[in-house]
């Protein structure tokens, strides 16, 4: 089978190398290529019948006569990020200013299919842990519609809700808890293959998930501990690409062990100013948060609606590197329906 045709076009190869070099790091020998500066040379190729996957093109190199040609995806570099008229169908238009990391997973969510992401070389089992400062935010909404994203893109994902008291259920047909008194009577003196032992209560519904328990862990007489211990003998298994664990939104110390155990972090937030506030005091308790490992996430993002992010006075701690737009049905969606939003889909793909 062909390789996919990608085609980056602009006069200015400083700007574009950084581009340039993260195809070529994701998919070497899985992708052709072809970087192009010079507007005469493009022009005489474009004078042929061109055939492409892809096309990212500068705005002002870009003309309606590309629709002439067999190109599946064109994405157009503009500099003006509020300007979305394109006069093509099939053309995108991205904010060329926007970060290196925020275009190409723009271009991957929409191309997904044709960049065939299932060759991507398998890694160790990684640990995405789902975190924010307040509740509210659709925290768990998010890890959900992300797991079916991994899973839709053939990653085996491992759901595990970390919280003391379970309440992620209803996201599922079978929202029944675990009921064998066996498996808590392991949780309460877990052994290093705490996994092994509960794992044949592990249930399937577009990805995998630890069922939730019937009570509270107070309850139960399990420590909150517990989830690490669970989350370290899942990941020795080498039976998933991804454990998502869902944590509570409390400052603890198996909290932050779960942080310091993960791979990437994800930090949900939304927009208003509590909730920004908060953001800004717990991040500033967590060491290392600039780095890659941080994903920040403003959910129910609404355009219209009062907006913390563009406050003078805010001081933010922290940088939004997605926004996913609100959606009335929030609560009575399912997560294959999830897995389905750009926006979702972004996020997994900057995990990917």
């Amino acid at each position: 089978m062909s390789k996919p045709r990608i085609i980056i076009v602009d006069t200015d190869i400083n700007y574009i190398m950084p581009l340039q070099l993260k195809f070529i790091r994701d998919f070497f020998e899985k992708i052709d290529l072809e970087v192009i500066t010079d507007p005469a040379y493009f022009d005489q190729l474009f004078q042929k019948p061109q055939n492409a996957d892809i096309l990212i093109i500068s705005e002002d190199l870009y003309s309606v006569s590309i629709q002439k040609h067999n190109i599946s995806n064109v994405f157009i570099m503009t500099e003006q990020p509020n300007d979305v008229s394109t006069g093509d169908l099939n053309a995108k238009r991205l904010f060329k200013y926007s970060s290196i990391k925020e275009i190409f997973n723009e271009i991957i969510s929409n191309c997904y299919s044709i960049l065939n992401v299932t060759g991507f070389e398998k890694k160790d089992t990684q640990i995405i842990a789902i975190t924010s400062a307040v509740g509210g935010v659709g925290k768990t909404t998010v890890a959900m519609g992300v797991c079916a994203c991994l899973t839709k893109n053939y990653k085996r994902v491992l759901y595990i809700n970390a919280s003391r008291l379970h309440v992620f259920q209803y996201m599922f047909e079978n929202s029944t808890p675990i009921t064998n008194q066996d498996i808590y009577t392991k949780m309460i003196n877990p052994t290093e293959q705490i996994y092994d032992e509960i794992k044949h209560t592990i249930r399937y519904e577009q990805f995998s998930y630890l069922p939730p328990f019937k009570a509270a862990l107070l309850s139960l007489g399990i420590h909150e501990s517990i989830f690490e211990k669970i989350v370290k003998s899942a990941q020795r298994s080498k039976e998933y690409d991804f454990i998502v664990v869902d944590m509570e939104s409390s400052f603890s110390e198996s909290s932050i062990k779960l942080i310091n155990m993960a791979d990437k972090v994800i930090v949900i937030t939304d927009q208003s100013r509590s909730s920004v506030l908060s953001t800004n005091v717990y991040i500033s308790n967590i060491n290392g948060v600039n780095s890659e490992k941080y994903i920040f996430v403003c959910n129910k993002f609404n355009k219209d609606a009062y907006n913390s992010f563009v406050v003078p006075d805010m001081n933010l701690k922290f940088a939004i590197n997605e926004f996913i737009e609100y959606y009335d049905a929030f609560g009575n969606i399912t997560c294959a329906e999830l897995s389905e939003k750009t926006d979702i889909r972004k996020i997994g793909f900057l995990i990917i």
